[in-house]
């Protein structure tokens, strides 16, 4: 028997028995795409290929693979030669019936530890693509740890295969299981209200809410993030499924008995809870656990908001069998299991852990993620990426005496560019990727060197549920505040509300932005705040403070989430203010970074000034465009700048002429100029 025909003689027993299996091909490109294409054609059935390269059909890019979900394939191979993207390949994983390979193609286990990986460019911030030796080792410890994958490499024998037999799986024939039959009960007597079923991938949520669907003698209408993804669902519901996309749904005047939402952590928290309140019952499906990132998150943070909340969990596997050997390694390899251990009263200590955790320690580092990830609506495996390999990364763990890990901080190092690019970032000229909180400080606030101090931000902080309301977060972060030295501030970027803020302040942070836009996912306005710890730090802290009040007034017009209720502006033309509005008028910057300035120039003269002076009452852009006869958004926007420059100059020629030239030298930023903060 040929090694082609003892993998598809495999294939049939497997689907007997109601199992996957990965196929680990490693060794040099030309090699894993010759025994990959063999195995294709030999195995037959659908053979989907995901990979950066098209082949021959049917074949997807990672990129476009959620586009793909919602249906089911005998077989897959998955082409991660040049990049590993995991949170597709899980995917990937979550679609393949009973059967089936996943063929999985790497470079040599010797060679991968150095090779740049391209999907490294999504989450590395960095310029060019780099090696991942610890998720790499990573990899080879899981697949090495699993019995039933079987890993096939280059100049080594075919490996030989230890089939244990299991029992025989009968599939199920479309008539609910136990646990879901007892689910449709429940719902089928639900009051007025919102249930939600989780369960990881392949428990049968979509057949449930199909099924539920099916048996209503009402109206109901289904919305998802996308209409292939509810494939399943409407084969089970039949002539009672009726989709609408969630937002032609909430801008209809559509009414119906039950809203159901397949995936539900998919879509933006805001639009959710608006679609939500618009119907009286409603069925919420999500996938835990798996490579949308949503965790226990979306049942802690999106669920937590209904005080009657039906809430349920499929455990058993319908699509294939328990302990499906491609499911469990999965699984480990992307620290899918995010339940945790109880953490009773105790001293605790606080540790600084690196990035060489992952070596030397892992299970360390493996308890971190899953902290944050039950802690969080959206931590996704690209998160892991990040947190195993991406440069700047730094961590803190408060652990029992005993080793169980009750805190979690996650901060990434920023800020350090050269003048020059604070510069051109301060006038909208450039946009280099990473330092999220430094750009934003030289962005939107008033100092052109902001950028050029060295920050540390906090991405992720978690407390065991345990242990919460103990100070242990504040205890973290005061640790790290230690372990700063030689930056010139902590920052913190968080949607923003009064008790999240509270906690903030606690801690020493000073506000110094609050967004005038409500993020997607949270539907809070974002704020930044800065723990100052140099000189230079905490004047940029103060500086920053003061204009973020000061131009409270202008800015508090343009968000429900007002941050000085009643402070009268000020009028008074600072210099501050002058560079301010040259910057929008001859440069990049955007119009809302540089609103007070531009309010307070108004002021003093007697210009018309239409364009300008309507949108900063918030006319809306198309009615100024209709008024004076503009294009569109980008003559609007011109128009506003060559007003604010008329503006300026009729206040002090001389004055402007010179920023005029000073601005205007900021777009020659030479391409040469990097970041140096450190080693990004």
């Amino acid at each position: 028997m040929t090694d082609m025909d003892a993998l598809s003689a495999l294939a049939t027993q497997m689907a007997e028995e109601g199992i996957r299996r990965l196929l680990v091909l490693s060794g040099d490109s030309a090699w894993c795409g010759h025994q990959a294409a063999a195995l294709r054609a030999h195995l037959g059935e659908d053979g989907l290929w995901i990979g950066p390269q098209s082949v021959a059909a049917p074949y997807c890019p990672p990129g476009a693979l959620k586009t793909w979900l919602g249906r089911e394939y005998r077989h897959a191979f998955f082409d991660a030669r040049e990049g590993f993207d995991v949170a597709a390949f899980a995917a990937l994983a979550g679609t393949l019936r009973a059967g089936s390979w996943l063929v999985l193609l790497v470079p040599d286990f010797d060679r991968w530890v150095a090779l740049p990986d391209a999907d490294s460019l999504r989450w590395s911030d960095g310029a060019e693509p780099i090696a991942t030796p610890h998720f790499v080792a990573h990899f080879c410890r899981t697949v090495a740890a699993s019995p039933q994958t079987v890993v096939w490499r280059q100049a080594q024998p075919f490996p030989v295969i230890c089939a244990v037999p299991r029992p025989h799986w009968h599939a199920a024939l479309g008539q609910p299981l136990r646990e879901q039959a007892e689910i449709l009960q429940a719902l089928a007597a639900m009051p007025p209200g919102v249930a939600a079923v989780t369960a990881e991938r392949g428990r049968g949520k979509s057949a449930l809410a199909g099924m539920h669907l099916s048996r209503l003698t009402g109206t109901a209408i289904v919305t998802a993030p996308t209409r292939a993804a509810t494939d399943v669902l409407a084969t089970f519901a039949g002539e009672q499924f009726r989709f609408q996309a969630p937002d032609a749904l909430l801008m209809s005047d559509e009414r119906a008995d039950w809203l159901i939402v397949d995936e539900a952590a998919a879509i933006p928290g805001p639009l959710l809870h608006k679609l939500v309140s618009r119907f009286p019952r409603t069925l919420l499906t999500t996938t835990v656990q798996g490579y949308e990132g949503t965790g226990r998150g979306f049942l802690l943070k999106f669920c937590a908001r209904f005080s009657h909340l039906h809430s349920f969990t499929l455990e058993m596997p319908i699509r294939w069998a328990a302990g499906c050997p491609l499911e469990a390694v999965v699984s480990d390899l992307l620290l899918f299991d995010d339940s945790l251990p109880t953490a009773a009263g105790g001293g605790v200590q606080i540790q600084s852990v690196g990035q060489r955790a992952w070596r030397d320690n892992p299970a360390l580092p493996a308890a971190m993620y899953r902290l944050l990830t039950a802690a969080h609506y959206r931590t996704s495996p690209l998160d892991l990426r990040r947190m195993m390999d991406a440069p700047g990364q730094r961590f803190t763990a408060a652990r029992l005496a005993e080793g169980t890990l009750v805190g979690a901080l996650w901060l990434v190092d920023e800020g350090g560019l050269s003048a020059a690019l604070s510069k051109a970032v301060w006038a909208g000229y450039r946009r280099p990727r990473g330092n999220l909180v430094a750009q934003s400080l030289a962005a939107h606030g008033g100092s052109p060197l902001a950028a050029t101090l060295t920050g540390r931000r906090i991405s992720r902080i978690a407390v065991h549920p345990d242990r919460q309301r103990e100070g242990l977060g504040r205890q973290t972060i005061a640790a790290a505040v230690e372990e700063a030295s030689g930056c010139d501030y902590l920052s913190v970027s968080f949607g923003y509300t009064e008790e999240l803020w509270r906690f903030w302040q606690r801690c020493g942070f000073m506000l110094v932005r609050l967004g005038t836009q409500r993020e997607a996912s949270s539907g809070c306005y974002t704020a930044m705040a800065l723990y100052p710890l140099s000189s230079a730090g905490r004047q940029l802290a103060k500086d920053e403070q003061q204009r973020l009040y000061r131009d409270a007034p202008w800015l508090d017009r343009w968000r429900e989430q007002k941050l000085a209720p009643g402070l009268p502006p000020t009028a008074i033309l600072t210099d501050e203010d002058w560079l301010d509005a040259a910057g929008f008028a001859f440069a990049h910057r955007p119009l809302l970074a540089a609103a007070g300035s531009l309010n307070r120039l108004l002021l003093q003269v007697h210009e018309t000034c239409p364009a300008l002076r309507g949108r900063l009452q918030q006319e809306e852009e198309s009615t100024l465009c209709r008024t004076l006869g503009l294009s569109g958004r980008k003559a609007l926007l011109a128009r506003m700048r060559e007003e604010a420059g008329r503006a300026l100059l009729a206040c002090d020629p001389v004055r402007t002429a010179a920023l005029c030239e000073e601005v205007a030298q900021l777009q020659f930023f030479s391409l040469t100029h990097s970041v140096k903060c450190h080693g990004h």
